[in-house]
């Protein structure tokens, strides 16, 4: 919608929110109100799901043990900021290594806001250290994406052909015991025109693990229209050798220094071991 049939719209609501009888009909009264938040964020330059929830993804790419060893620090990372934020957030799959380190996970963030805090976390991040896997201790550098989709109630305006998608039903890798019934209902969506995926296990039953992976499909292909990138569209689904050296968007130094830089907004941070413990506050003030 262009800037001033946004503005003529929001006049239009804000003039009907004036009638005596707006609230007469209190269903039609809210979802306008809604709308008009929605149409003065998207005027401010924000989008309409900055206020809500986020899944935030973790994939591991260059960098075998060590890379799927730095998705685990920035998974503590995440955890140990959202938790000093008040946020909730639950795991909605995770596939981990011998080690503990993760290879791929999400999870789901709810809380006012989050989305918009964290849509510029999305992008590759990097590790340099000396690598706690390699016997001649050598320096390493690793790889990780992070994906920050908004969480979307109502995706009705996405709207995805049943002939698209490949749906499997799965037991995800990792520990069994007690989490055997819940991983036996572990639901993979792949959307076959762009190769857009979801794999959700965190439910409790196999229909609340489709919903939820059919979710994310939809927010990941609602992102690319949002940045109006149709025409690559396929771009999303970051392959794991792209996840390397050239295309991060911050690097986390452990040796021969320690620093924290973000590559976009030329942000540095001394001290890596306070930002890896959460203090995320001066990558993502700009952001709220």
């Amino acid at each position: 919608m262009e800037k001033e049939q946004i503005a003529e719209r929001i006049k239009e609501i804000e003039a009907a929110m004036g009638a005596a009888d707006f609230w007469s009909d209190p269903q039609r009264a809210q979802a306008l109100i809604k709308e008009l938040q929605d149409l003065k964020a998207e005027a401010e330059g924000g989008s309409a799901y900055d206020r809500g929830g986020a899944i935030v993804g973790l994939v591991a790419g260059a960098g075998g043990d060590d890379a799927e060893d730095f998705a685990r620090m920035l998974f503590e990372m995440y955890r140990k900021y959202f938790e000093k934020r008040g946020w909730s957030a639950r795991i909605l799959h995770e596939n981990q290594n011998d080690h503990g380190g993760y290879r791929n996970m999400s999870l789901e963030v709810n809380a006012k806001g989050v989305y918009g805090i964290l849509k510029n976390e999305y992008g590759v991040h990097r590790l340099v250290r000396i690598s706690p896997f390699n016997a001649s201790q050598k320096r390493h550098t690793s790889f990780v994406l992070v994906e920050v989709l908004p969480i979307i109630d109502k995706v009705a305006t996405i709207e995805l052909d049943e002939k698209d998608l490949e749906i499997t039903m799965a037991r995800s890798s990792g520990p069994g015991g007690q989490n055997v019934n819940k991983r036996e209902t572990a639901v993979r969506i792949v959307h076959t025109p762009t190769n857009v995926s979801a794999h959700v296990d965190g439910e409790r039953t196999q229909g609340a693990n489709k919903e939820k992976a059919l979710a994310i499909i939809k927010a990941k292909l609602l992102r690319l229209l949002e940045q109006e990138r149709k025409e690559k569209i396929s771009d999303l689904s970051v392959a794991a050798g792209k996840i390397e050296w050239g295309s991060q968007i911050r690097s986390y130094v452990l040796h021969p220094y320690k620093l924290v830089k973000d590559h976009r907004s030329g942000v540095e941070v001394r001290d890596a071991e306070g930002v890896l413990d959460g203090n995320l506050e001066p990558f993502l003030e700009k952001a709220e």
